[in-house]
C-alpha cells in the first residue's frame, strides 16, 4: 500500500435482494419430477443472497404428489440457503392441493410475477 491510500474495510449495505424467477411450464409431475428438482436446485445455488426464489406457475398446467415433494424439498433446501421459495400465478388445482395436502401454510402464493 502506497502512502496516501486507505484500505481500511467498510461495512457494507445489503445489496438490493430481488426475487430469482424460476418459470415452469407444463406439468409437474412424476415424468417431470426430475427435471424440476434440478431446476429448482440450480436456482437455489444461482439466486443472490437473500432474495426469494419464485416460481412462476402460469404456465403450469398440472402438480402431482412427486410435483409437490419436489416443491417441498426445494422449499426447505431454499430455507437453510437463506431464501424463501415463493409460489406465483399457481392454479386452482395447484391451490387445491396445497390445501388439502395441508401444505399451503408453507409457501407465500402470490397472483404474479411482475415481469
Amino acid at each position: 500500500m502506497t502512502s496516501g491510500e486507505d484500505r481500511t474495510s467498510q461495512p457494507t449495505a445489503p445489496r438490493n435482494a430481488g426475487p430469482h424467477v424460476v418459470r415452469v411450464s407444463g406439468e409437474m409431475d412424476f415424468d417431470h419430477a426430475e427435471q424440476l428438482g434440478a431446476m429448482l436446485a440450480e436456482a437455489v445455488d444461482e439466486a443472490p443472497d437473500g432474495s426469494d426464489i419464485v416460481v412462476d406457475l402460469r404456465n403450469s398446467s398440472f402438480c402431482d404428489s412427486a410435483g409437490l415433494n419436489r416443491l417441498l424439498g426445494s422449499r426447505q433446501r431454499a430455507q437453510q440457503a437463506g431464501h424463501r421459495l415463493v409460489l406465483a400465478a399457481p392454479s386452482h388445482q395447484m391451490v387445491r392441493m396445497l390445501e388439502l395436502t395441508e401444505t399451503a401454510a408453507l409457501f407465500p402464493l402470490i397472483p404474479a410475477v411482475a415481469l
